[in-house]
This record gives structure tokens, C-alpha cells and sequence, in this order.
């Protein structure tokens, strides 16, 4: 199927009565980017919008429900990384009155992408235009700066706001307690379907692991029925996700620290990397179910983030 016969049949999923969420098909792939949809008579709030590759399908779905970007009121990022925040300047241009709610250490980098796609760049190289598209500015007018710990009122649904770093130091979490969904963005990792195998996304630079373990912790603690997860889509026994996503976490960090002690060279730390957690994915996961979760979170980067992780770790050590 090509990718314009999947952007026509591009899906709008309902979790609730007012809630719901599109599959992106991110690069003709199903099951791979969502983006939450909280749609009232006030306005529409979109959770994480995806990345400017996608505008068109999130576009097209939207109108299939009746919503045009005329009628978007809000924006609430969970970070800034582009496949979660990357369409966020566009649909600003094309409607003024979006506000744009993201965290403190990731507001300048909307106002002014310049250095987010400069490292971006160092990490994607020719892929950046084909992947991402288009970054615009985002109008400081526009932002709703965050630093966690607020209530956001959107007519008669409030949502909480947490400081939830780990897989990056702007990550944000948003939960609604009268749906009892939480938006997770990456910090409740990725996980595709009903295998019960969580996986943890870590690029660079961010990582930390602590960080991560008590974000999860704090997540676990709203007591939510459902996770939306950015990649991919509603998953209930919150407890049990976040418990798998811990497990998956310690033992991909630990097959990066034995490939950083048994190697001698930085050249062979990447490919032993990737062969173990190639093995590590089969043990859990059917071949279908492992190219989508490669296409959220391709390996070598995850190894980039892994590395600088443990780097940072051993000199404070020495």
C-alpha cells in the first residue's frame, strides 16, 4: 500500500466521548506516531502534533471529523523532540490563536529552532528534511510556558501538569482525571499493540536514567486507567506498563555498559550495540510488531544516547 493510500485512510480513534487520537502513518507506516485529539464545542486540543512530514494526514483526518486547524485551541507538547513537536510552528502560522504549552527548558528552542535542528542535524544528517520537514518559529506570544505542578482548564476538563524528565530534561506529563487518561509523550516508553513489551526510547543528549525511574514513578502514582503514549496509542494497567518499562530499561542499559567494557573501540560499540538488542528484540517481539518500534526509535540512535549516558557516568566516577 503506498503512503498516499494510507494518508486517505488515515484513522481517527475514539477513547472517550470527547477524546480521541490520529495515526499519523508516519513515513507510510501504521502504528507509529499519534497524536491525542481533546475536541469540544469551545475549541480542540491537540497532545504532541508530530512532525511537519505529517501535517497533511493530521490535517486531512481532522477534517474528516469536522475539525479544521481554524478551530484548534491549544497545543501541549510533552517535549520538543520533532516527532513529537515538529508541525507545532506551522500550524501556528496558519492559526495565530494556537497556545503552545511546553515546558521551561524547551520554550526558547520554539521560539528560536535554530540549535534544536542544529543538533538534530548532527543526529540525522540527509535525513532531516525527509523524516521532519519544515521546523518553524513559534511566537513567544504564543507559548504557555511550564515548569510542572499546573492545573490547565480547557471549558470543563482540567488537566495536571508533571515535571517528568528522563528520556529528556523538557519532558512534560498530562493528566486528566476525569477521562483517567494520562499523555505520556516518551516517558512511558513505546509499545505497539497488545504485546506486553515496553520499549524505552533513548536518544541523545538527555538521558538519565535516574530521572526516568522517578518520572515513572511519579506517573504510576495518578492512579490513571489509561496511557497514551505518543508512540503508540492507549494502553490500560498503567502499573504493570511502567514495571516493563523499568525491567526493559535496566537491561538495555546494561547490554550498553558490557559493549562499552568488552570492546576497545568506539568504532565497534555501535554495531555490538545494535547486534545485541537486535537478539534482545527477538526474544520479545514478532518481526512486524520490531519495524515499527525501529521506526520510533531506530537503534544506533538510541545507542548515541546510551553512550553519552554512560560516558558522563564513568567520569564521575574517575
Amino acid at each position: 500500500m503506498n503512503r498516499d493510500k494510507l494518508m486517505t485512510e488515515s484513522s481517527f480513534t475514539n477513547l472517550s466521548r470527547d477524546i480521541g487520537y490520529v495515526d499519523l502513518c508516519f513515513q507510510g507506516n501504521r502504528q507509529v506516531i499519534a497524536t491525542a485529539v481533546i475536541h469540544r464545542l469551545a475549541g480542540t486540543v491537540l497532545v504532541d502534533p508530530g512532525p511537519t512530514t505529517c501535517l497533511t494526514t493530521l490535517r486531512e483526518t481532522l477534517a474528516q471529523r469536522g475539525i479544521g486547524i481554524r478551530d484548534l485551541d491549544a497545543v501541549l507538547l510533552t517535549h520538543i523532540h520533532l516527532d513529537h513537536a515538529g508541525a507545532t510552528g506551522a500550524l501556528v502560522r496558519e492559526n495565530p490563536g494556537i497556545k503552545v504549552y511546553v515546558h521551561e527548558r524547551g520554550a526558547r528552542h520554539m521560539v528560536d529552532p535554530t540549535r534544536l535542528l542544529d543538533s538534530a542535524k548532527q543526529v540525522w544528517g540527509d535525513d532531516m528534511d525527509r523524516l521532519w520537514g519544515e521546523v518553524l518559529p513559534v511566537p513567544q506570544a504564543n507559548l504557555r510556558v511550564l515548569k510542572g505542578g499546573e492545573r490547565i482548564t480547557f471549558g470543563e476538563r482540567e488537566l495536571e501538569v508533571a515535571y517528568t524528565p528522563g528520556h529528556a530534561r523538557h519532558h512534560v506529563s498530562y493528566f486528566d482525571r476525569s477521562s483517567s487518561i494520562a499523555f505520556v509523550g516518551d516517558v512511558a516508553g513505546i509499545r505497539v499493540g497488545p504485546t506486553p513489551y515496553v520499549f524505552p526510547p533513548t536518544p541523545p543528549p538527555d538521558i538519565d536514567i535516574r530521572a526516568w525511574k522517578e518520572s515513572a514513578a511519579l506517573v504510576d502514582s495518578w492512579h490513571a486507567e489509561t496511557l497514551f503514549l505518543t508512540h503508540f496509542g492507549p494502553h490500560n494497567a498503567p502499573s504493570v506498563h511502567l514495571r516493563l518499562l523499568i525491567q526493559h530499561l535496566d537491561e538495555m542499559t546494561e547490554i550498553a555498559r558490557r559493549v562499552i567494557q568488552q570492546n576497545t573501540s568506539e568504532e565497534d560499540y555501535m554495531a555490538s550495540f545494535v547486534a545485541d538488542m537486535e537478539k534482545h528484540l527477538r526474544q520479545h517481539l514478532p518481526a512486524d510488531d520490531a519495524h515499527r518500534y525501529l521506526e520510533a526509535a531506530p537503534l544506533d540512535m538510541c545507542w548515541l544516547g546510551l553512550f553519552r549516558y554512560w560516558k558522563k557516568q564513568f567520569e564521575a566516577e574517575n
